[in-house]
């Protein structure tokens, strides 16, 4: 043994050291096998547990094939998985990089929603309704159903051009206005509808008293209004009032009947002196809107809008504040179809004339009266003072004009008067003007 460790023929000493026993194989070669190959010892034996660390160790790379060897050259599968490319792996990052952010967003929203984070605005309520669901009674219904009858008015004048509204009253193209849209003009005008067309039309007759006109336009197919009766209104009543109010052609305001037979006298300066037993609105009403229709809750015509009241000093544009004036449409109507028949409109009177103030403590004072009048054949006398009229009283002299314009000739009223001390009243029929 002499103090050398020596294991089948091999030598483990560092390397350096003395070389292998005379036999053994060469340093950096594989043992040979007992048939001539490779040791099978030599395969694993950088992976055995007794091998000296400092041992030098073989590495054996396989030789390249030789050309002529007989095997075959190796040939891709085209159906083979390729490995993605570059393109491929930035553009399926992209996808799934936004379908994770929109469902974060979603998760998100869902969470706020559910967990308080946001609050959601408003309580919630059922489908909104469609046009055609609008009740007829409705305003929009009614609004609907009237203005495709309502028109605008256009009178050229050597002054400049006047417009205002009207609305249709028969099928052969007869529309109602005032009297003040068309006065001062050549007898004709432009007449524009709903839908922007257009036609010219000819001043059939007008009322300057009334403030009623009427013209007619050579078109078929029309639409007319449908009327309502006045003396049927009520304070509190809903009314529309449709027209052109500032050019604004299709316009449709709302307000309420604020008065019934509000008495008053207008007219431009030289011209003739209107009355009106006027129906008061709230509705907003301005120039442009003389002429229109003023609309009950039912989409029926029951009066004609035709002044304003407005704190304006002389000269200065007036504009809406609530008060407006319109025509009752019973009176309207009667003198509308005085003048389609007739080419003018009758005229109601009482048959007597009054003074140009009121009397202290209230009512008219009879300057005259006219002998065969209907006044004098219900025994009124000159001096006599009117308290009431159908129950209105009486505070000046306008005020028993318009209310007799307001009647249509033959209504028998009722006159309540005082003559001296002593109250009376008479039944009085009216009459027709003799002009």
């Amino acid at each position: 043994m002499g103090g050398t460790d020596v294991t089948d023929g091999w030598d483990w000493r560092r390397p350096g050291g003395s070389p292998a026993p005379a036999g053994g194989p060469a340093q950096g070669q594989p043992p040979q096998g007992a048939g001539g190959g490779t040791s099978p010892w030599w395969s694993d034996a950088l992976a055995d547990p007794w091998r000296d660390p400092y041992a030098p160790a073989a590495v054996v790379v396989p030789a390249a094939p030789v050309a002529g060897s007989g095997e075959p050259e190796p040939v891709t599968d085209p159906d083979a998985p390729r490995r993605p490319g570059l393109r491929q792996v930035v553009l399926v990052s992209l996808i799934t990089a936004l379908l994770a952010g929109s469902l974060g967003s979603a998760l998100t929203y869902a969470f706020l929603r559910g967990g308080g984070g946001v609050p959601t605005l408003g309580a919630q309520s059922g489908q909104a309704p469609a046009l055609a669901q609008r009740k007829p009674e409705s305003l929009a219904g009614v609004a609907e159903r009237v203005l495709p009858s309502v028109v605008t008015v256009r009178v050229a004048s050597l002054g400049g051009t006047s417009e205002g509204s009207g609305f249709v009253v028969s099928a052969d193209g007869h529309i109602v206005t005032n009297d003040h849209v068309v006065a001062g003009g050549p007898g004709k005008a432009t007449v524009v509808f709903s839908d922007g067309s257009t036609a010219p039309g000819t001043v059939v007759g007008q009322d300057p008293e009334s403030d009623i006109a009427v013209i007619k336009v050579t078109r078929t197919g029309l639409k007319p209004v449908e009327f309502g009766d006045s003396d049927a209104l009520a304070v509190g009543d809903p009314v529309l009032a449709i027209g052109s109010p500032l050019s604004l052609a299709n316009t449709v305001t709302a307000g309420i009947v604020s008065a019934l037979d509000r008495t008053m006298m207008a007219g431009e300066p030289g011209g003739p002196n209107r009355y009106y037993a006027a129906i008061q609105t709230d509705a907003a009403v301005n120039h442009g809107n003389s002429g229109g229709p003023l609309v009950d809750g039912a989409g029926r015509v029951v009066g004609v809008n035709s002044t304003i009241k407005s704190l304006v000093a002389d000269g200065q544009e007036a504009g809406n504040i609530g008060l407006a004036f319109a025509i009752p449409i019973n009176q309207a109507k009667r003198v509308a179809e005085d003048i389609i028949g007739t080419g003018k409109a009758r005229r109601t009177v009482i048959g007597a004339q009054v003074g140009g103030t009121g009397v202290s403590g209230g009512g008219v004072r009879l300057n005259g009266v006219e002998p065969a009048g209907p006044a004098a054949a219900a025994g009124l006398r000159t001096g006599d003072v009117v308290l009431r009229l159908d129950r209105h009283p009486m505070n000046d002299p306008t005020d028993l004009v318009a209310l007799v314009r307001k009647y249509a000739p033959g209504s028998v009223v009722t006159v309540e008067y005082r003559r001296g001390s002593d109250r009376q009243n008479a039944s009085v029929t009216l009459a027709a003007d003799a002009k």
